[in-house]
């Protein structure tokens, strides 16, 4: 049960963030490497602390660990921007958000040996259904609708591959998650620093223009990420994934109500089968 507060709370800050996301739809890779090191100052210094005074001894095999997450975490922040640039919220954010689970409890099933029973699957498959039913319904250009679906897809498979190599990072590598996830965004910001430099001018105008922005995802990225990393240690990862879709429910929400996009009654039929799916999974 302590798991899955954790996921519901990871939750409702992923979808504040991509909320935020949203709104600096334009900022391209500028706007991702300054809430990248927004996050690194914000939280550097936390982790550092909980390195000092943490019983886990540092490893070679952390370098490892950050180094692909990051790259992961990279192309997953600039494929997940682009598509708010060129598309709808309430399609992009279900779509990625929906096939990634799918995508990692196939995975965690196929590859890890995990077995969540049919309660779960049952659970994951109602999600996943949900998601879509909110996500894929009309737009008001097809233009759009199209290039949410493209960039969505390519989010989800993004998110499955963080999400499998994170849970096998902070578990059988045992890197603890505030340390992990601090280094994989100062990696991040290293890893970015040469394209959004490249245009000081224009990184300058996207800090003036979405400073807040900015600040909210600096601080609900990590804050939900690192409570979705510690709730893989307590719970299987066929689990976790799936409920952290609650998010979906709340996304399409504020996609509704603060840029008016279309479907309200599609989506609350999608968020329906969401938190049923929610229910089956926290009761496998």
């Amino acid at each position: 049960m302590t798991a899955i507060v954790l996921v519901l709370l990871a939750a409702i800050a992923h979808a504040l963030w991509n909320f935020a996301a949203k709104r600096a739809g334009d900022g391209g890779a500028a706007f991702v490497w300054l809430y990248q090191v927004a996050s690194v100052v914000i939280c550097g210094p936390v982790a550092v602390l909980a390195f000092v005074f943490g019983d886990t001894p540092a490893r070679w095999t952390w370098l490892l660990a950050v180094g692909v997450s990051a790259v992961l975490h990279a192309v997953y922040a600039l494929v997940l921007q682009r598509g708010y640039a060129v598309g709808e919220m309430s399609v992009v954010y279900p779509v990625a958000r929906g096939s990634g689970p799918l995508l990692t409890v196939l995975a965690a099933v196929l590859v890890l040996g995990e077995r969540p029973g049919w309660a779960g699957l049952l659970g994951a498959a109602a999600i996943v259904a949900g998601v879509f039913v909110i996500g894929l319904g009309p737009s008001s250009q097809r233009g759009a609708l199209n290039a949410s679906l493209v960039y969505g897809g390519l989010t989800g498979v993004a998110i499955a591959s963080y999400t499998l190599w994170d849970a096998y990072s902070v578990t059988t590598l045992a890197v603890p998650p505030l340390i992990y996830f601090c280094l994989g965004s100062l990696a991040q910001s290293l890893m970015l620093a040469p394209v959004a430099l490249r245009r000081p001018e224009r990184v300058a105008a996207v800090w003036r223009t979405y400073r807040t922005e900015v600040l909210v995802v600096a601080v609900l990225s990590p804050l939900g990420y690192v409570l979705v990393l510690y709730a893989m240690r307590l719970a299987p990862l066929s689990v976790v994934a799936p409920v952290r879709e609650l998010s979906i429910v709340l996304g399409a929400l504020l996609a509704w109500r603060w840029f008016g996009e279309a479907n309200p009654v599609r989506r609350l039929i999608g968020a329906a089968l969401v938190l049923a799916g929610i229910a089956a999974v926290a009761t496998a």
